[in-house]
């Protein structure tokens, strides 16, 4: 099963704000065994925004887009998914409800405009969302023969945390019978170049799984392991296997792995003696 996420918003495309949320939902996908295709960042613009969910869709079994659910005019992901999926947007009396829970229990009067957010085009599956005001929603679409899904979650990170934690990832598991997992580890070495390690480690790079791919930062290198398999513990098992053969042939260099950093490996060395 494949995957995109699609981020939305033009304060992203300007760099105001740093997208951190692909980050964590790539790794999610990734953790529930969806093979992530592409990242894609659009600006609050609805004909740019279905473009890019058509593309999209014809390409992976499920689509993420995260952002432009809110009651502004700005706010276009409900309308370009409309328009991406020959839909009509509908009004959704329990999601109106549910928005209108929340700011009585704020102890705020609802606006005209918050309406709009109840607004999902037709025959959506609606997404309560109990920590914020804008309902998430998920969109089934018929592509080949079989059914793919648009899915579409608030911008505001902590919310798209708790959406797609309790929410978002049973469904994709249930819809799509997700049963695999995908892990990584990374083996970080230094004082040695990329072009040499590639030469050393060159011909596991070509195995499909375990896969190993090599990214080259100032002063280090890292040798990153990424394993599919039906559980964490079979996966760890296929990391572990390729691990050795890349510790076995760079040792003298190796010296940390996944979030260790060369410094704290000095400093704690340093300590010890």
């Amino acid at each position: 099963m494949d995957a995109e996420i699609v981020t939305i918003g033009t304060e992203l495309l300007l760099g105001h704000i740093i997208d951190t949320n692909a980050a964590w939902l790539a790794q999610q996908l990734a953790a529930n065994g969806l093979n992530m295709y592409r990242k894609t960042t659009v600006g609050d613009n609805e004909a740019r925004i279905a473009a890019a969910l058509s593309e999209a869709i014809a390409r992976v079994d499920v689509v993420i887009t995260s952002g432009g659910l809110g009651p502004t005019v700005d706010d276009k992901t409900r309308e370009a998914v409309a328009l991406a999926t020959g839909r009509t947007l509908m009004l959704n009396e329990d999601l109106l409800a549910s928005i209108a829970e929340i700011f009585k229990r704020r102890g705020f009067s609802m606006s005209d405009n918050n309406r709009r957010q109840a607004y999902i085009p037709e025959g959506s599956i609606p997404i309560p969302n109990p920590v914020g005001t804008a309902p998430c929603f998920a969109v089934p679409v018929e592509r080949g023969g079989k059914t793919c899904y648009i899915i579409c979650l608030p911008g505001v990170p902590r919310e798209l945390k708790h959406m797609m934690e309790h929410a978002i990832v049973p469904l994709l598991r249930e819809r799509l019978g997700l049963t695999d997992t995908i892990r990584s580890r990374i083996i970080r070495v230094a004082g040695i170049t990329e072009s040499r390690v590639d030469q050393i480690v060159g011909d596991l790079e070509e195995q499909m799984n375990p896969t190993v791919g090599l990214a080259a930062h100032a002063g280090q290198i890292d040798i990153r392991i990424t394993a599919r398999a039906a559980s964490e513990t079979e996966a760890a098992a296929l990391i572990d296997a390729v691990e050795q053969q890349v510790r076995a042939r760079l040792a003298p260099y190796i010296f940390g792995t996944d979030t260790e950093t060369l410094e704290g490996v000095v400093t704690t060395t340093l300590a010890a003696r």
